[in-house]
């Protein structure tokens, strides 16, 4: 490296935002994750010894410290590091790599340690070329992934790989973390006079979520953007923290864990009949940008599949509040998802309409039997079997509209409707119990 390479790597470092800046180099700046590389966990262990082996898949929310704990391998590690992202790296990228490591391998038998950011948006077949050196050892891998490697992540690289699920930090970690970005003189703010007000820096790590690099954006903006008094203290009260970071952060990918965890509990939550927590987790998803479509698709499967005849009317106030949102729209349209979730929540619930899938399971296990003769359509009959569909008995030729007369096929058993008698079917269950009584 010359002179004016070095001059210009640390004009770039020194005006890198405070998150990068900030980047822990070591494990004792590290922040979180104790259980996966607290004092004496095995993965620590493998970094300080330097005998990482295996490779690894870091699996967590953004902010968190998987690419910063990769980064802290690399500077502990005698090993070849080298750094792919999956966003703008493909296959010919990881073919040089390849190539690179084998040949450092069998020339000065180097290992070499490959991160892929964001791993998850390699297709199938991009992934697969990592298989091959990861069997042999050619490479470990470091994946980091915001979403969930079983289902992002091909089975065969799993399986070679160790798991671990990173937490989004603390409240407490990320006051640290500010603390420590005002203190340090080489890298954060430790050169200039700042106080920062107790309820300014709750604020900051509170609606921070659990993001480390949006706690440190936020502190930088209100730092960057607050001048100093006449003293040459930069004051960083609340209302500046509040102007610095307006909006909490959600974490929420439409195709991640955050989605499926929400939307889990938010149908469960209406399933048993909690209207509050529907209405939470409705606002969480609504808040962090899911398609209301969505959930109102969801809705009017759960109408039918917890609600069904317990309450006729849930699945028509649930279509007339889809419409009513294709007319009205966003943001006034969010009455009508919280009119649709309430109205589940708090009515009457059974999932006796879930025989169906009895009546199909009877169907998929033993086949299926032809009705009786009298049932069928006399266009389809033979002219030796028409003197048999004479013996279908017409309803409403009865005074009560029914009679006695078997509709199954013979050999069919049925008996997969039971109603529960909750709410409107309670009626039903009346009805039944009268036919059975006539019968």
């Amino acid at each position: 490296m010359d002179l004016f390479e070095h001059v210009r790597k640390e004009e770039t470092r020194r005006e890198a935002p405070l998150a990068a800046r900030m980047r822990p180099r070591t494990l004792d700046e590290f922040l979180g994750q104790e259980t996966i590389v607290g004092s004496g966990r095995l993965l620590r262990r493998a970094i300080e010894s330097d005998r990482l082996f295996s490779s690894l898949i870091f699996w967590g929310p953004p902010g968190t410290g998987k690419t910063t704990l990769a980064m802290i391998i690399a500077n502990l590690t005698q090993a070849y590091f080298v750094t792919l992202s999956a966003v703008l790296d493909g296959v010919a990228d990881l073919r040089r790599v390849v190539d690179e490591a084998r040949e450092r391998r069998a020339l000065y038998a180097k290992r070499t340690i490959l991160l892929v950011d964001e791993i998850h948006r390699w297709n199938k077949a991009q992934q697969d070329g990592l298989l091959p050196v990861v069997e042999d050892g050619t490479i470990t891998l470091i994946g980091a992934t915001t979403e969930n490697p079983y289902f992002s992540i091909i089975g065969p690289l799993i399986s070679r790989s160790r798991v671990f699920r990173f937490q989004t930090l603390s409240h407490t970690q990320l006051e640290d973390l500010i603390r420590r970005a005002l203190a340090d003189q080489e890298r954060g703010y430790g050169n200039r006079r700042i106080e920062i007000s107790p309820e300014a820096l709750h604020h900051l790590a509170e609606i921070a979520g659990g993001d480390a690099r949006t706690a440190l954006n936020a502190l930088e903006l209100a730092v960057e953007s607050t001048p100093p008094d006449a003293e040459g203290v930069y004051q960083i009260t609340l209302e500046v923290a509040e102007e610095s970071i307006q909006k909490r952060a959600l974490h929420y990918d439409k195709s991640g864990d955050e989605h499926y965890d929400t939307v889990s509990a938010f149908i469960k939550s209406v399933r048993g009949s909690d209207p509050d927590a529907a209405l939470y987790y409705l606002a969480k998803m609504i808040a962090a940008g899911e398609d209301p479509r969505f959930i109102l698709r969801r809705l009017l499967v759960l109408a039918a599949e917890d609600i069904g005849l317990a309450s006729p009317m849930a699945i028509v106030v649930v279509a007339a509040c889809a419409q009513a949102f294709e007319w009205v729209g966003m943001p006034e349209g969010q009455y009508h998802l919280a009119e649709a979730t309430l109205y589940l929540a708090t009515t009457h619930k059974s999932n006796s309409v879930g025989a169906y899938w009895k009546a199909l399971a009877e169907i998929e296990e033993h086949g299926y039997v032809p009705p009786p003769i009298y049932l069928r359509d006399t266009h389809t009959l033979l002219d030796s079997e028409r003197y048999l569909a004479k013996a279908y008995k017409y309803p409403h030729d009865y005074p009560t509209g029914w009679v006695k007369q078997r509709y199954l096929p013979e050999g069919v058993q049925g008996g997969w409707f039971r109603p529960k008698g909750h709410g409107h079917e309670q009626r039903i269950l009346e009805t039944l119990k009268q036919l059975k009584q006539e019968k």
